[in-house]
C-alpha cells in the first residue's frame, strides 16, 4: 500500500490526542507502520493541538511534510486553516464547523472569520472538501464529548483510509474509559455514515 499521512488539527480539549492514538493503535491492530508525533501550542486548554498519524512502509519520520497529506481532520475551522500547508489537490479536508474562537482573536480585537472565507481558503489547495456538524452529532450520540469519535468515524469513511472499520472501533473500545464505550462508538457510526452519505453525493 501507498503510505497514508494524516493530520490531526484543533484546540486543547478536543480529545485529539486521543484521537490520533486511537488511529495508532488500530493500525498497529492491521499489521501496519505507523508513526504518531504530537505538537503541542499554547499548554492550556483552548490552545493549539496539531498530531500526525502517518502509516506505511515509507513512514518512517513522524511529521507530515508540507503538501504531503492525504487528509487533515480538522476539529475546529481556523485551525484547520492554520494547517493547510499540509494540503494538495490529492488531500480530503473533512472540517468540523464548531467555532472556538481563540483567545488571541479577543485580544488583538479582530473578528473571527466567517466560515466561508475558511472554505475559500481550503479550495485554493483542495476541492474535496467535508464539512461536517461534528459537535451536533456528538450531542446527538449522548455526549458533546465524543466529537473525537464522531471525526475518526468520518475518517474512516473516506476512499483511502488504510485501516480497517473493526480495528478502529477495536482500539475505541480499548482507549476509551469503559462506561463511555457505547456512546463513543455510536458517535463514531455517526460519523462514517455521515460521509458515506456525502460520497453518494461527490467523488473524493
Amino acid at each position: 500500500m501507498s503510505d497514508f499521512n494524516m493530520v490531526l488539527a484543533g484546540v486543547g480539549g478536543q480529545g485529539i490526542l486521543l484521537a490520533a492514538e486511537a488511529v495508532g493503535a488500530a493500525a498497529v491492530k492491521d499489521g501496519l507502520n505507523v508513526r504518531v508525533s504530537e505538537i503541542h501550542g499554547m499548554a492550556q486548554r483552548g490552545g493549539s493541538v496539531v498530531s500526525n498519524v502517518r502509516i506505511g512502509e515509507g513512514a518512517l519520520a513522524s511529521t507530515v511534510m508540507d503538501g504531503d497529506a492525504n487528509l487533515v481532520l480538522g476539529f475546529e475551522p481556523l485551525e484547520t486553516a492554520r494547517n493547510l500547508k499540509s494540503a494538495s489537490e490529492k488531500t480530503v479536508v473533512i472540517m468540523n464547523t464548531e467555532r472556538i474562537p481563540p483567545v488571541e482573536l479577543a485580544m488583538k480585537n479582530r473578528q473571527y472569520p466567517a466560515l466561508e472565507e475558511i472554505v475559500a481558503k481550503i479550495t485554493v489547495f483542495t476541492h474535496k472538501i467535508v464539512l461536517i456538524e461534528a459537535s451536533e452529532l456528538a450531542k446527538q450520540a449522548g455526549s458533546a464529548l465524543t466529537l473525537n469519535s464522531v471525526l475518526l468515524g468520518a475518517a474512516a469513511a473516506i476512499d483511502d483510509f488504510p485501516v480497517k472499520l473493526e480495528s478502529m472501533r477495536e482500539s475505541l473500545r480499548e482507549l476509551v474509559p469503559q462506561k463511555h464505550v457505547d456512546l463513543n462508538i455510536r458517535a463514531f457510526q455517526l460519523g462514517y455514515a455521515f460521509v458515506k452519505e456525502k460520497k453518494d453525493q461527490q467523488k473524493y
